[in-house]
């Protein structure tokens, strides 16, 4: 599967390289913040998010110097890169993006870059994956956010490991164990959540959104989401639209909408005002917060958490 972003439009592409010539200048010697030393024989990674970022460390351990491009709290979908993000991708020994329009920009900043570091898709062609339509206005027709679901996640890992033995095969048999471990970890999540989300009445299973993030998540622990706030991040909906979504959550009794940490609940608070539903809000989905939320264990069990009690309360 190899499913791009729309080409950059003529002023995006002068800014890249713009910031593309100020790597190589840099590079050659220019003024600019000097890459992290990293110990030797330690694989410098990149990825796009702290959540992958974080699964990197959980299978690499100290083998591994993982920086993520976006910053904590930061947005994936409407990133920019600057310079020192085109050096960070010029050093590393191994580059990990999503892949499914969510995060597709690094794909063409890698290949403007010139680096030979191999780029790997976490979610594209991932055996076992029921792939789900959706997806923000703009991307791909997939669905991207995978991750969501725990056993997904824990498929990451595996491709993770694979991909860091195929650059360091003298520590393959290290990444094989440290997938081996963080794959009980997450089979235990998972099997958790199934258990108290399976507390949740049958009535109180219909929720709706703030974006398209959830799909994964409730197909796997038994939820519906019946619609979402805003067709992309960035893009606010029309006072029709939010008079549909209001309708909407009446008609159907929707009993909770999720909101996310690193979006605004203005729109969110306006709807559960009209109509009384509960706001599941500081949901973490694209980039994980601050300790406990700071690994993807920590976010998800927050999540889970948020979201059993207010749906077992409802």
């Amino acid at each position: 599967m190899n499913l791009r972003r729309p080409l950059r439009t003529p002023a995006a592409a002068l800014a890249l390289a713009a910031i593309l010539l100020g790597a190589v200048l840099a590079a050659c010697g220019g003024s600019g913040a000097a890459t992290p030393s990293v110990a030797p024989g330690t694989l410098q990674v990149v990825t796009t998010t702290t959540i992958f970022a974080d699964l990197v460390r959980q299978v690499g351990g100290d083998r591994v110097s993982v920086e993520s491009l976006v910053p904590k709290g930061g947005e994936v979908h409407t990133f920019d890169p600057t310079p020192s993000d085109v050096r960070r991708i010029a050093s590393a020994d191994v580059v990990f993006l999503n892949g499914l329009g969510l995060d597709d920009w690094l794909a063409d900043l890698v290949a403007n870059a010139g680096t030979e570091a191999p780029v790997v898709r976490l979610a594209e062609d991932l055996p076992g994956v029921e792939y789900l339509a959706g997806g923000e206005a703009g991307t791909a027709s997939v669905n991207p956010h995978l991750w969501l679901n725990i056993g997904y996640a824990a498929k990451y890992a595996e491709r993770i490991a694979a991909s860091l033995a195929a650059v360091d095969p003298e520590h393959g048999a290290d990444y094989e164990a440290g997938s081996a471990a963080y794959a009980k970890v997450l089979g235990e999540l998972d099997a958790s959540t199934r258990t108290t989300l399976g507390a949740v009445p049958e009535t109180s299973r219909t929720v709706i959104s703030f974006h398209d993030a959830f799909p994964y998540f409730a197909a796997a622990y038994g939820l519906t989401i019946d619609g979402t706030i805003v067709d992309s991040p960035g893009q606010d909906p029309s006072a029709a639209q939010v008079s549909g979504l209001i309708r909407l959550v009446k008609e159907k009794g929707i009993k909770a909408i999720f909101a996310e940490a690193q979006f605004s609940e203005d729109l969110v608070r306006t709807i559960a005002d009209e109509t009384g539903a509960t706001v599941v809000s500081d949901l973490y989905t694209d980039s994980t917060g601050d300790a406990p939320q700071d690994t993807y264990v920590g976010m998800m069990t927050w999540n889970i958490d948020q979201v059993a009690q207010a749906l077992v309360g409802s």
